[in-house]
């Protein structure tokens, strides 16, 4: 598989449609995005490798409207998949928020670019537009960790993670909390994270691996980079660029749980410089590629 962007007719009828105001700006801005991830994976990728099937699993494809999106967990996924199986659903779902979030996650109800053949998936990367959302690699690692580890629901990640991260990083853990993995505490998770036997063992869940090793933005060139921080306006700009029904609206997000910068610095208080060091270079890429700068609560400088 090759790495592919956008056909330049392609390419240059979206320019014609967001030339058009109110579109100009938010095409330009994305521009930039662009550009920057580009020369971002200039100067840090020595050497192009091919691509797998199996690193697709994440490029959600709608054929209705030429559509591929590499979906990224804590970046709005949840509300961009029910938008997706509204677009491919053929008029079985009207409203995104109809549908309940753990079907949004069902894989039988949308298809990825890992399901098709090669020349199906060459194809769809050579001629459909890409996009890929992204947010504060930080900001995204705490609201995993609050989501993942805080919420008594998820039982399924306590035994499954909880209970190895506190078997290994805390020192005379309880019965209890060997049993159950369910008071991981923020500090603890950070150490797993940098345990080196984590990666060597499996690959990072996808809920806190990197962007980039999710979606392989080096290889596959998006077309349209959206931001958390601009989710309504950037979803809006790519509805309207591959001609979704008008009545295809992106959910507004609820603000009252979301994770904010001020709650993720709190998170890190309790860090020590040392670790605050090496779990950013564990997530410098996504700093760089998505431009992104240093939180100004770290203390690492």
């Amino acid at each position: 598989l090759t790495p592919f962007s956008a056909s330049e007719d392609m390419r240059s009828t979206w320019q014609g449609k967001a030339g058009r105001s109110p579109l100009q700006t938010l095409y330009e801005s994305d521009q930039q995005r662009r550009e920057m991830l580009s020369n971002v994976c200039s100067r840090y990728t020595r050497k192009r490798r091919l691509l797998q099937p199996d690193d697709l699993r994440h490029l959600v494809v709608d054929d209705t409207h030429g559509l591929l999106y590499c979906y990224v967990p804590k970046v709005a996924c949840t509300n961009w998949k029910r938008v997706m199986m509204v677009l491919t659903g053929q008029g079985k779902y009207q409203d995104p928020l109809g549908i309940p979030a753990h079907e949004a996650h069902v894989p039988s109800n949308l298809r990825t670019l890992s399901e098709y053949s090669v020349p199906e998936i060459n194809y769809r990367l050579r001629s459909y537009l890409k996009f890929v959302f992204v947010r504060e690699p930080f900001e995204r690692l705490v609201s995993a960790y609050r989501n993942k580890f805080t919420l008594s629901y998820n039982t399924a990640f306590h035994k499954r993670y909880g209970t190895k991260i506190i078997r290994r990083h805390r020192q005379r853990p309880s019965d209890r909390a060997l049993e159950r993995g369910d008071d991981v505490r923020f500090e603890e998770f950070v150490y797993y994270l940098l345990d080196p036997r984590t990666q060597q063992e499996e690959p990072f869940n996808e809920h806190w691996e990197r962007v980039h090793s999710l979606c392989h933005p080096c290889i596959i060139h998006y077309d349209v980079v959206g931001k958390y921080e601009t989710l309504a306006e950037d979803a809006n700009y790519i509805l309207q660029l591959v001609g979704a029904d008008a009545s295809v609206k992106f959910p507004a997000s609820s603000k009252t749980t979301r994770t904010t910068d001020d709650m993720t610095a709190q998170f890190f208080q309790d860090i020590s410089p040392f670790y605050q060091r090496r779990l950013f270079n564990l997530y410098k890429m996504d700093y760089l590629l998505f431009n992104y700068s240093i939180p100004s609560y770290l203390r690492i400088r």
